[in-house]
């Protein structure tokens, strides 16, 4: 997959384009891709980054990182991708002149996006403007139920099943390997500590079975009550598996809340937990 910065690193051709800003692409965005990959010509995503409304002041927590995003475009088997960085100056173009540059420049046919969809200065743009600039505009129905609000909502409270059903796979925290107190080494679970990527949502803390890439893994998210801590962190123990992982980016999914985190009344109870923990993980089914 073509990925560029300037929609005159495109070549002209004639594209089938789906718009949007498409965090987490969840089923609803699915749909709307599927539809500009199934149209016969150039498939390609014209997305945002940064979010468009941390842009214009509002606080945004991602669902998914601009690299994760385009991973799962290419997933969706898209062939190019404009990431167009938003700026207050993008914010203010004309909607007429938004689209000379980042939809005719490149040669675009056909505009997908979904019902509701604006763009350019105060959201003027719409897909009725698109197909009078003479481009084939379909608009792609949402999917009854699935927004990236409903799915914050249920990531907060730790209901990641149900993140997933709207997603169609395990939701995700996506972060950096960095040093850690290494306590679970001490107690034979040793931990890869994950500093997520700033602005990146965090589920609720608690204890969750998930995975990294083929491996299960046991996954606390928390300040580690049991210890005294205050810092929130992320620390992933892998199934079956052994190296070095500091200074790796991680993607974590989240595929079941085990339980609450909190204190034990010794150090022998806490390890005879996360055994149980680890066998749970070893026995739960991906959702999505």
């Amino acid at each position: 997959m073509n990925v560029v910065r300037e929609a005159a690193a495109l070549e002209h051709r004639p594209r089938a384009v789906a718009i949007g800003t498409f965090d987490g692409v969840h089923l609803g965005h699915r749909s709307v891709i599927r539809a500009a990959v199934q149209a016969d010509l150039t498939s390609t995503v014209v997305t945002f980054d940064p979010h468009p409304r941390s842009v214009l002041g509002q606080q945004v927590e991602l669902l998914s990182t601009l690299d994760r995003r385009l991973e799962l475009f290419e997933g969706c088997g898209v062939e190019d991708v404009l990431v167009v960085p938003f700026t207050p100056d993008v914010a203010t173009l004309e909607p007429a002149a938004f689209a000379g540059e980042y939809l005719l420049g490149p040669g675009t046919r056909v505009i997908v996006a979904g019902a509701g969809f604006r763009f350019g200065r105060n959201r003027e743009g719409d897909l009725a403007l698109l197909a009078s600039l003479g481009l084939d505009a379909r608009t792609v129905p949402l999917v009854e139920g699935v927004s990236s609000t409903r799915i914050r909502s249920f990531a907060h409270a730790g209901e990641v099943a149900a993140a997933a059903h709207l997603l169609g796979r395990p939701i995700e925290v996506e972060g950096t390997v960095v040093g850690g107190d290494r306590r679970g080494t001490g107690l034979g679970f040793p931990t890869a500590n994950v500093e997520p990527v700033q602005g990146l949502l965090v589920p609720a803390n608690g204890i969750y079975a998930g995975a990294v890439g083929d491996a299960r893994a046991a996954i606390s998210i928390g300040v580690n009550p049991h210890y005294g801590g205050t810092e929130r962190r992320i620390e992933a123990f892998l199934l079956d598996w052994s190296g070095d992982l500091y200074g790796q980016r991680l993607v974590v999914e989240l595929w079941e809340r085990l339980r609450d985190e909190r204190a034990f009344e010794s150090e022998q109870e806490l390890v005879g937990q996360i055994a149980r923990d680890v066998e749970q993980a070893r026995a739960a089914v991906r959702p999505g």
